[in-house]
């Protein structure tokens, strides 16, 4: 069931962008007044996960993904209905904090059912949805808006979120961490305004230029707010996001590895179309099929990630994971105008084989030392982390390509700036490998194997029973 959430979720999230042309003409408006068709699902995404803890430990995991799921799909049929912009967005904005609810309940209800042996297995199978659903996404909504209509990139959820509600309904057993504490308002107003303010500034900023006021406003208003957020939170006795987690190296290493370890991984992925459609004037077809092998690279190196992971833990397969990440953007550098498609697949495939080695292991090790009784906390701490660095990813690239642009050639950078950009984000790989090296994975070796390392002890606890 959580294979079928996250697939569907990331889906709808890229599968929109194909169905602009077609919706601008049906309302008879220009592409780029639809923005905010794209940008509100991000923004009330961010702004709903800080909820979603609070609604797991107070309503239950169960409960909590089946509601937010039929939101999600609810709001899924309002979008293929709506008459107009305004409903539209409307109806994009419910989608966005059903969808930042449904991360985060997905994750908790899922690691609280299994242990970290049998997490790592599990995460082997998630990450298929992960890696599929971008790359399907957009023929997926091609084969829709061309043979049907705009509509049904947002119908199309229906006949497979229908079901699955059905199937958790029936056989999806309740999972309850500790009662909740009075309900933190003023953590969930800060936290949810800073990020959604971030999250905007962070998404327009490529389009609008950083020196844009409103760009500029809403990254400084977001910084502000999340910094009076994180005070707040740390000063509070029942905090809405447990931000003492973070104490714990673990935990904190493992999430900063994947924010910062996300901007060259997904930077790559939003750079490679830029270079093939721009730079060399390939089609979006061309583009699509020469990106795709990415996925075939992660699903193979998860399977031998998982196998390894006991034997010699996330410290080693992470760091040579990056390291690879690196190596590869190093090659992609060394691309121009007459590489051939088939020379950048071979590239994208390595590169997945190196993006294999890091997501699996970090999300399973950071949550090594996590009580499970804080597992929907941990679950939404590390859903904001990597929001926050897929937002990043294009930021940095964008940045990268703007610096290396000569004033005259803003709108058509040439070749140079797109190598210089894959040289920054390999350094960016380069200096997180070195940083995963020195991760403290004993505790995630142990709990793979059957046992849990306290932090303060070297001698082995049994691990909780399994959730029913």
């Amino acid at each position: 069931m959580c294979v079928s959430v996250t697939f569907i979720a990331i889906v709808d999230g890229a599968i929109t962008t194909v169905a602009l042309p077609s919706i601008a003409r049906q309302f008879r408006l220009t592409t780029a007044a639809l923005d905010g068709v794209v940008v509100v699902y991000p923004v009330c995404l961010a702004m709903a996960i800080p909820a979603s803890a609070w609604l797991v430990e107070r309503f239950g995991g169960k409960r909590v993904l089946l509601t937010a799921l039929a939101a999600f799909l609810g709001s899924s049929l309002l979008c293929g209905t709506a008459a107009g912009l305004a409903q539209l967005v409307a109806f994009r904005a419910v989608q966005g904090l059903s969808a930042g609810v449904l991360f985060p309940a997905s994750a908790a209800l899922l690691f609280a059912t299994f242990t970290s042996s049998e997490q790592v297995r599990i995460s082997r199978y998630m990450i298929v949805p992960q890696q599929m659903a971008p790359a399907a996404a957009p023929v997926l909504g091609g084969l829709l808006v061309d043979h049907l209509s705009w509509r049904w990139v947002f119908y199309v959820n229906l006949p497979v979120g229908v079901p699955v509600v059905l199937f958790g309904m029936l056989f999806l057993a309740e999972h309850r961490g500790r009662p909740p504490g009075r309900f933190d308002l003023t953590g969930l107003l800060l936290s949810a305004a800073g990020l959604g303010a971030a999250m905007f500034g962070l998404c327009e900023g490529p389009n609008r230029g950083w020196s844009n006021g409103v760009v500029v406003t809403a990254l400084v208003l977001g910084a502000v707010l999340l910094a009076a957020a994180v005070t707040f939170e740390l000063r509070t006795t029942e905090p809405l996001l447990k931000l003492r987690l973070f104490a714990d190296r673990l935990f904190r290493d493992t999430n900063l590895i994947n924010l910062v370890g996300l901007i060259p991984i997904l930077g790559a992925m939003y750079l490679g179309p830029l270079f093939l459609q721009q730079a060399q004037g390939r089609t979006a077809l061309e583009s699509g099929t020469t990106t795709f092998p990415e996925a075939f690279g992660v699903l193979l190196t998860v399977q031998v990630a998982g196998v390894l992971y006991a034997r010699v833990g996330p410290r080693i397969i992470v760091g040579c994971g990056l390291a690879g990440v690196s190596v590869v953007l190093l090659l992609f550098a060394t691309c121009d105008q007459d590489t051939g498609l088939w020379t950048f697949r071979v590239y994208m495939f390595l590169l997945g084989i190196a993006m294999g080695g890091v997501f699996m292991p970090t999300t399973v090790a950071s949550l090594a030392n996590i009580a499970r009784e804080d597992l929907a906390q941990a679950s939404t701490l590390n859903t904001v982390v990597r929001q926050t660095g897929g937002a990043l990813a294009p930021a940095a690239v964008t940045t990268a390509l703007v610096l290396g642009t000569p004033a005259a050639a803003a709108t058509d950078p040439p070749v140079a700036a797109y190598q210089h950009a894959y040289l920054a984000l390999a350094a960016i790989a380069a200096v997180t490998s070195v940083f995963a090296f020195t991760l403290p994975d004993a505790p995630a070796r142990a709990a793979a194997g059957g046992t849990t390392v306290s932090s303060r002890s070297a001698r082995p606890r049994p691990r909780h029973e399994k959730a029913g």
